[in-house]
Formats: structure tokens, sequence, C-alpha cells
């Protein structure tokens, strides 16, 4: 019987394929929306995910999220050195400067100073070059997106009557030994880092502090968050707590830090709901697809369905035939969908993609439902079908 199925499912090859192309279509859009939210919003805390040497992010008590700066005078850093099991203490800056093209162009850049002596709250990674040359004169380390997106043009440039660069001209990514202009201020690079994306998509730098401090605007304020590791044994919720008392600072992990950045992006930005509708548009369309689909297969076969209930089929046996079509085109329409949204994601590798198990397995229920339904309306036809209707003209 199960033979005489899948013969059935597959001898119209148009409605085959409709089935499969409506569940495929669904299952693509559902994977890849949740995967690209889920990339979304891993960037609105990877700088706090890529800085993996602090055990509590000290900061204003007003900081909503990690790219929300209030910054902080310079005396706070004492005072948390000065609390009772902190290890170390050390600065970190965090501001955005724009960066000077030589072809006249400016690309606002994330900016990032770290601790002159010890350099933590560096990059996780070095592609080129060492951290430790930092600490020559007027030096950057670039990320190795943020090296392309400030690329250098090739050399025979010709310059327009203003003395710019044409923008169409042939680049190439920077390299060490290149040169920048910030804030009016000559920066070297030493070096290309590799981080994780952030959600601002801007290039990013790393420098010491005191050089940052010299990048940035003035203010009187510039500190932007303090990064302190407990010492041996000593609980860190204990520590944050002891901070936020004698300090009026916020003290948080980096988990707490990661969560309070998350649900500020969900409560008061329209991304949950942007993704939200385009997955149950996705759901919607799938459903009304596979279901029409489906159902015109099943009237187109009636005779045969009739035909085995003239010769004893009972419905139990014609539900489970039509049960494994719908597993059939259920799982082929599955396969498909996560593979060219994967596939999608491959090809636009810059794009905001995170494939979770999390979300193969809320698609995959999404589908077995979407199956279902698109099967309920064939079994009832079926299991109130009259075997008489083979004998009718």
């Amino acid at each position: 019987m199960f033979f005489v199925a899948l013969k059935m499912l597959t001898g119209d090859r148009a409605k085959f394929l409709g089935i499969i192309f409506g569940i495929t279509f669904s299952a693509m859009l559902i994977t890849q929306q949740l995967s690209i939210f889920v990339g979304l919003m891993t960037r609105t805390y990877a700088f706090i995910s890529d800085t993996t040497q602090p055990d509590l992010w000290v900061m204003d008590r007003k900081v909503q999220f990690a790219d929300d700066i209030k910054p902080m005078q310079d005396t706070m850093l004492l005072r948390v050195r000065g609390v009772a099991g902190v290890e170390w203490a050390m600065p970190l800056y965090k501001g955005l400067i724009q960066a000077r093209m030589e072809n006249g162009t400016f690309q606002t850049c994330n900016v990032i100073g770290i601790d002159d002596a010890t350099l933590i709250g560096g990059p996780p990674e070095m592609v080129k070059g060492t951290l430790d040359a930092l600490r020559l004169a007027d030096s950057v380390v670039v990320d190795e997106v943020g090296a392309r997106r400030l690329a250098k043009p090739m050399p025979g440039a010709p310059l327009d009557a203003e003395g710019n660069i044409p923008a169409d001209w042939p680049r190439r990514p920077l390299e060490i030994g290149d040169t920048l202009e910030l804030n009016d201020r000559r920066a070297v690079v030493v070096g290309v880092c590799r981080i994780s994306r952030t959600f601002q998509s801007q290039p990013v730098l790393y420098t010491t502090y005191s050089r940052a401090l010299q990048y940035a605007p003035q203010q009187r304020k510039l500190l932007s968050f303090i990064v302190a590791k407990a010492s041996p044994d000593q609980d860190i919720a204990t520590l944050a707590k002891r901070i936020r008392e004698q300090t009026g600072l916020a003290a948080l992990n980096p988990w707490d830090f990661s969560v309070r950045t998350y649900m500020y992006f969900i409560k008061n930005t329209g991304i949950p709901i942007s993704f939200g509708i385009t997955v149950i548009l996705g759901f919607v369309v799938g459903t009304a697809i596979a279901g029409q689909t489906f159902y015109n297969f099943t009237l187109d076969n009636l005779r045969q369905f009739g035909a085995l209930k003239a010769m004893g089929t009972s419905n139990s046996r014609l539900l489970a035939m039509i049960l494994l079509q719908a597993l059939i085109v259920g799982l082929l329409g599955y396969g498909l969908g996560v593979g060219a949204a994967s596939t999608f994601a491959y090809l636009k590798s810059e794009l905001a993609f995170r494939l979770l198990w999390q979300t193969l397995v809320g698609t995959g229920v999404a589908i077995t439902f979407i199956c279902i339904l698109a099967s309920l309306l064939s079994i009832q036809k079926v299991i109130r079908l009259e075997p008489a209707i083979v004998f009718k003209g």
C-alpha cells in the first residue's frame, strides 16, 4: 500500500513539485529570517563577547546597552581598584571617530582604547602583526572587515580638479604600514585582527587608551568602561554588589551585560516585529500553497482511493497512506528549504546569519504543522468517501 501511495504522489509531477515548492519556500523563509534575527541580536553584544579577560564590566548606572556610552571621570578607575576583592581594573575607551580617507571622504570608525601597559581588552585574534605593536607611536590595529572598507587606492591613481582620487579607482585592503587620519591625527596600521561583526558594522580600530583619548574629541569625561578581574576565590556576584555600593556605578558580569544589551534591542526597536511578521508570512504562504495543492491532488485521486476502499482497505490504512505522502513532501521541502537558506548565507558572507539547532527544530515543527494542516482536508475527504464512486461515470 505504501508503494501505491508513492506512485500516486509522484504520478502528477506538476502537483508533486507544487507541494514541495510551497513547503520549501516556507522552510527557507522561516530558517533564513530566524537565523538573520539571531545573527543581528548576537552582533549587538559582540564587543562584550570578544572581550574575554574581565569578570566584571563597570559603567555608569544609566548605561542601557554596550553602545550607550556615558563617560565617567578617570578617578572612578582608582575607586574601583580600591574595592576589596578586585585583582585588577583597567580603563577602556569606546567611541565613534571619523577617519579621513586618501580620496577626501570620511568613514566613521569604532575606536577601542585599551590599557597601555597590559593591553587588556584587545581583540581575540590577530591575523597580521602582533598586539604588542600597539606600543609603537601612532599605532592602531584594524579588523579584517574594516581593512576592506577602509581600502587604500592602488598606485597610479589620477586626481580630479580638487585633488581627490576617483571613487571607482581599484583599491586594496589596508595593510601593515598604511596610514589613516583620525581627528586630524596620524594613525599607522600595525596589525589586522579578526573580531565578531558588530551591530553597526563599522570598521573597528584598536589602540592604547592614552592614544584613544588623543584621537577622541575633547570632553571633560572620556572613560567609557572599567573592566575588572576578581581575585581568586572571590565570588563575582558579591564583588559586583560591593563595587555598586562603594562607587555608585553599575557592575555587571559579561553575561548580564550581554542580556541587558540584547533586551534593549528587543524592547526598543522594531526588529522582533519585522522578523516575526516575515516568519508568520512564510508559515501562512507555505500552508496555503501546500494545502491547496495537496487537496487538489487528493481530489484527482478520489477514484483510486475509492477503488482501494472497495477492495477492503480500512480508513486507518488510507490515513497512513496520506500521512506518508505528507511526510515525504515535508522532509523533501524541509531539506531543500534549509539547504537553500544556508547556501544563500554562505554566498553572502557578510550577512548577519547564525543558524542554531533550535532554529532547525523550530523550522521542523513549523513544517510539521504545515503538513498536518495540508493533509487534514484530504483525510476528511477520503474518510467520507463512498466506494461506489468507482462505478460512477
